[in-house]
């Protein structure tokens, strides 16, 4: 009823928080924004006035003649109206972090869809969209050896064999081997098994 009341009003980041293992002097804290003084007051009003309704008695205001914060005690929920830059200097959530976000609840993860595996060969297909995302990530992130081959390739197109050999040890002989397969390279095949 007191977040109805607040939300009646218009009243932004709305938080409630779980402090009774933290303190004794309430269970719940709500805090809330209210853009000028008028409607933090009128925020503190409409809460008084639900909350009142509802039957439950109100144990006491404060800050209602400025109405930069205005706190309304209801017994067991402690409500903070307060300005975006009162709240921004004072940082209660801050102050009683240890307390459970109560509203708003967390948002759940959402899992994307199984995949479905196709008829015919009962293997997982995936989306186009995956195998973009796949051929990005592999497009950016290039292997050792993809990076020697292209060296060697570079080298071994125009220049010298002795250049070749030069690379081919920087790289190690063993390495030079498998990259050239990758790179297609004949020259530096011959030169790595030399």
């Amino acid at each position: 009823m007191i977040i109805d009341a607040l939300e009646d009003i218009k009243a932004r980041d709305i938080r409630v928080l779980d402090v009774s293992k933290i303190t004794s002097v309430s269970d719940f804290l709500a805090i809330a924004s209210g853009d000028s003084s008028r409607q933090t007051k009128a925020l503190a009003a409409n809460v008084m006035d639900k909350v009142s309704e509802a039957g439950f008695g109100i144990y006491g205001t404060e800050g209602g003649g400025t109405g930069e914060w205005v706190l309304v005690d209801c017994g067991d929920v402690v409500v903070h109206i307060m300005q975006p830059a009162i709240r921004e200097y004072y940082k209660l959530e801050e102050l009683y972090q240890d307390g459970k976000l109560v509203f708003p609840l967390p948002k759940p993860i959402k899992k994307p869809a199984a995949v479905k595996p196709t008829a015919k060969s009962g293997t997982v297909k995936k989306s186009v969209a995956k195998k973009a995302v796949a051929k990005k990530v592999a497009a950016k992130k290039p292997t050792a050896a993809k990076t020697v081959a292209k060296k060697i390739a570079k080298v071994a197109k125009g220049l010298k064999v002795a250049k070749v050999a030069k690379v081919a040890k920087v790289a190690k002989v063993a390495k030079v081997a498998k990259v050239a397969k990758v790179a297609k390279v004949a020259k530096v095949a011959k030169v790595a098994k030399v």
